[in-house]
Parts: structure tokens; sequence; C-alpha cells
């Protein structure tokens, strides 16, 4: 996620304007928007006339700028855009205003935000952000005599060194390894989460079995994946069949998992933990909390008003971060946050055990 300028709008509300850039960060909008609040974007139209006050359903959709007051949002994954559905309060069309519209919010628009954010919802937006400026996974593709690394960031790949020579004999072939070597030490450079090693037949494998040997900080980040070639193409084989998406979503799931093992470690001991929306609420009025976790799903729905919690979910929030606790709102998509679901949605580590 890209946001491209920050503000001041009307009643006291925060303008944010951004770029979405992935389907990550429709998903990221899609708990952050909510009733009431304000998105622009441009959309197309198609006008109802005045003079029969019929629907024209001929011809071309009428491009236009739009803000919309939002009632009710839809996250279409597999569609890769988020619809956001409410009325018409700003246009560049005037007769327009009042109306309904969806104004359907996809990868590389930008759109603008008005409301009164939470801090966790920043955090949200921030942490996006951070992702999208420091590519987490490589792809390092390899076959004989040439190998090639790729920066996977939002917006695509960008291909971040090559190696070409040919390799075994001839005269001007060199040595397997003094290409296995140059690519360790180029991976070695690179601040990356998780590496990718592909290639078609036998040489990533080798490559593996190089690095395994020279470098422990690589292997423990590497995972190899068959394709049919190295370079460009490669790297679309990689992308196609998923594995960046399973290794991220696997990154977000280790650091859940590692919060919630924690949380379930101090559960069985009797220690410092408390779990559900009263115990919770009384470790945050004694200051105890020093991680506050929550369910997105069971904060969403606490905040729409559908939820059964009797108390203020972002009171506990706001007490939390004054007292120098961090919140960390899971994904119900993932194990840690359904074993989370099960025990209400809401959980906190704390500082020191309550009698």
């Amino acid at each position: 996620m890209r946001i491209t300028s920050r503000g001041r709008g009307e009643e006291g509300r925060e303008r944010i304007s951004l770029v979405p850039e992935t389907v990550d960060d429709l998903w990221h909008l899609s708990h952050v928007l909510e009733p009431g609040d304000h998105v622009s974007g441009d959309t197309t139209r198609r006008i109802q006339r005045d003079d029969d006050r019929m629907r024209d359903t001929g011809g071309q959709r009428e491009p236009m700028s739009v803000t919309i007051e939002v009632e009710d949002t839809e996250f279409a994954r597999f569609a890769n855009r988020l619809r956001v559905g409410g009325v018409i309060v700003g246009c560049s069309r005037e007769d327009q205003l009042g109306h309904h519209h969806t104004l359907n919010v996809e990868q590389r628009a930008e759109i603008t935000i008005e409301k009164h954010f939470k801090p966790d919802q920043l955090d949200r937006l921030e942490e996006a952000e951070e992702t999208a400026e420091n590519p987490d996974v490589a792809i390092a593709t390899i076959e004989e005599g040439e190998a090639y690394i790729h920066l996977v960031k939002q917006y695509g790949t960008d291909e971040y060194a090559s190696f070409t020579r040919p390799t075994g004999k001839g005269e001007y072939a060199r040595p397997r390894s003094e290409l296995f070597a140059e690519l360790t030490k180029a991976l070695s450079h690179l601040d990356a989460d998780a590496i990718i090693l592909a290639g078609p037949g036998f040489t990533k494998q080798d490559a593996r079995d190089y690095i395994a040997e020279n470098s422990r900080e690589i292997i423990e980040k590497l995972t190899v994946v068959d394709t049919s070639s190295a370079g460009d193409r490669g790297v679309h084989e990689v992308l196609k069949r998923g594995a960046v998406d399973e290794i991220q979503a696997e990154t977000r799931i280790a650091r859940e998992a590692e919060f919630i093992d924690t949380l379930m470690r101090e559960i069985a001991d009797g220690a410092k933990a408390a779990y559900g929306i009263e115990a919770v609420k009384e470790a945050a009025e004694f200051g105890a909390i020093d991680t506050l976790l929550l369910l997105d799903e069971r904060l969403r729905k606490e905040r729409l008003g559908d939820g059964e919690w009797e108390h203020d979910v972002n009171e506990i929030i706001e007490s939390v971060e004054q007292q120098g606790g961090s919140v960390t709102v899971f994904s119900a998509e993932f194990q840690p946050g359904r074993q989370l679901g099960n025990l209400g949605g809401i959980a906190a580590i704390l500082r020191y055990r309550l009698q």
C-alpha cells in the first residue's frame, strides 16, 4: 500500500489518500472502512435521465469522480476488488448527489478516505505501507550457466542480480561452484524474510546443497520449488503456483502463532494471561496488559454494532495503548486466529499475574 497524502477533513476527520497495490491491501481496507466514512475515487455510472426519470441502460457508462458515505463493504478476493456501497455526497455531476452507488476499489487506483481513524486502523494502514517499502521475499532461479535474483514487491518483481557464464567443460567455462558462490554472496546481502530457490533439473538442488554448507543464515530462509526454466519465465511459474502467497501467509501465521503459544502457556500455568471480554477489561483497568490480542472479524462486528460484548472495545484498546501496551489484530483466516476465536476473540498477555 502506498499512502500519497494525509491531511484534515471536515468535522475534525482525518483525510488519507492511498493506492492499494495488492489484494492484501484491499483486505486491509475492508477492515478499516465503516458506515459513515467518506470515500472518494474515480468511477463510471449510468446516468438517470431527468426528462423521463428512466435509467439509461444503453451506450457507454460515464466516468466521474464521486464521494460516497459508506453504508457497507464487500471484499471480493477472487475478483481482486473491494466493493464500497453508499450514498453519493460529492460528485463531479451535481445531479447525481443523493443517489446510491457502489465504488469498486481496485489495485493501483487511488482513493481518499475521510473518517475519525482509530489507532489500530492507522496502524494497519502504516503496516501495509511498510510492507510495500521493504520486499520480504526474494526469488532465485538457476539452471546450468545462469542464475537470477528477483525481489518481490507489492506491484510485481524487480530483477536484483543476474549471473550468466557457461559452466562445466570448455575454454570459457567455469566451475559450477563459482556460480553457486556468486549467488550465495548476492543472497547474503538481501534483507528478505524468505527466499525461494527455483529452476529445472538438479542444478537448483546442487545450489541448495552448496548454500547449506556455506550459509546457515540463508538456508534457514530457503524454500525449493520446481520450475521448467530460470529468469523471468521461472519467476512467472513461481508466482503462478502461489509459492510467494504461501510464504507470506506463513510469515504472518508464524508471528501470530508465537503470540498464541505464549498466551496458551500462560493460561496453562494460570499465570500472566486473560481471555474473554470481562477478564480482559478488568486487566486493562489494572494497567496489566502487555499485549492485547483481537480477532479482526470480531473487532469489526463490535464496531458495527453487531457484536455481543457489553463493553466498548475501543475504550479497552485506548486504555491499553495509553498505558504502554501493544495491540495485535489477528486474521480470522489463519489457524492462530481461529484459536483466538475459540477464546472469545479477545485475550491479553499480561505484565504480571492478577489475583
